[in-house]
C-alpha cells in the first residue's frame, strides 16, 4: 500500500550536515523507492514568529512562511518527525513551528461543550530522536519525558495514531553504528511507517 507521508525534519542548524539530515535523505529516497509519496519540510529554513498570546494561537492568521508546511503536512497520510534531543526536549524552534502549526482549525475545532474535535484521526507518525546520551538512559530513567508530552498533548489530543518513536543515543558513535540508524531509516520507509 502506497501512502503519502510527509517528512518535517526539525533541527535548527540550516547548515543541513547532521546527522538527522541523512537520516531523513534516506528515508525519503528508500520511501519514493517504495512508491509512496514524499514531501519533506526542512524547520530550519523557514522564517517564522513565535506565539505570544491565546488570542494569536486561537484566532490569528498562519504565517505566510509556514503555509505551505501546512498544506504539505495536511496533504500527508503519515508524518516523520526529526529533531535532536536539547535539555531533555525538542529544540525551541521547532516547538515554536509546531505550535503556529497545531492551531485550531488544522489539530482541533473546539466545541461549545465537551473536548475538542481530533481533526487529523487517520494520521499515523513516528519520532525519530536523536541525543547525546544513551537511548535507553533518558527513555527508562528520564522517562522520555519531553517525548512524551509531544506524543500525548499534541499528535495524541489531536486523533494521530498510531505514534511510533525511535531513539538513537550516543550520536557521537563510530560510523558503522550511524549507518545501522540510517539503515533503520531505509526500512521504516519502505513500509511506509
Amino acid at each position: 500500500m502506497t501512502r503519502r507521508i510527509t517528512i518535517i525534519q526539525g533541527h535548527p542548524d540550516p547548515a543541513g550536515n547532521h546527522l538527522l539530515n541523512a537520516m531523513a535523505d534516506a528515508y525519503a529516497e528508500e520511501a519514493r523507492s517504495a512508491g509512496h509519496e514524499v514531501r519533506r519540510i526542512e524547520v530550519a529554513q523557514l522564517d517564522f514568529p513565535l506565539l505570544r498570546t491565546q488570542a494569536e494561537f486561537e484566532t490569528g492568521e498562519l504565517p505566510a512562511a509556514l503555509m505551505p508546511a501546512r498544506d504539505d503536512m495536511r496533504w500527508a497520510e503519515h508524518w516523520l518527525f526529526l529533531f535532536p534531543l536539547w535539555h531533555g526536549t525538542m529544540p525551541a524552534s521547532f516547538k515554536g513551528f509546531l505550535e503556529q502549526i497545531f492551531r485550531p482549525g488544522f489539530a482541533m475545532a473546539y466545541r461549545e461543550k465537551g473536548f475538542p474535535k481530533r481533526l487529523l484521526a487517520g494520521r499515523s507518525a513516528r519520532i525519530v530522536v536523536t541525543m547525546g546520551m544513551p537511548a535507553l538512559l533518558y527513555r527508562w530513567y528520564f522517562g522520555a519525558f519531553g517525548v512524551r508530552g509531544f506524543e500525548r498533548s499534541m499528535l495524541g489530543f489531536a486523533g494521530i495514531r498510531p505514534i511510533r518513536e525511535s531513539f538513537y543515543g550516543l550520536t557521537f558513535a563510530d560510523q558503522k553504528k550511524r549507518a545501522r540508524w540510517i539503515e533503520d531509516m531505509r526500512r521504516c520507509a519502505r513500509r511506509g511507517d
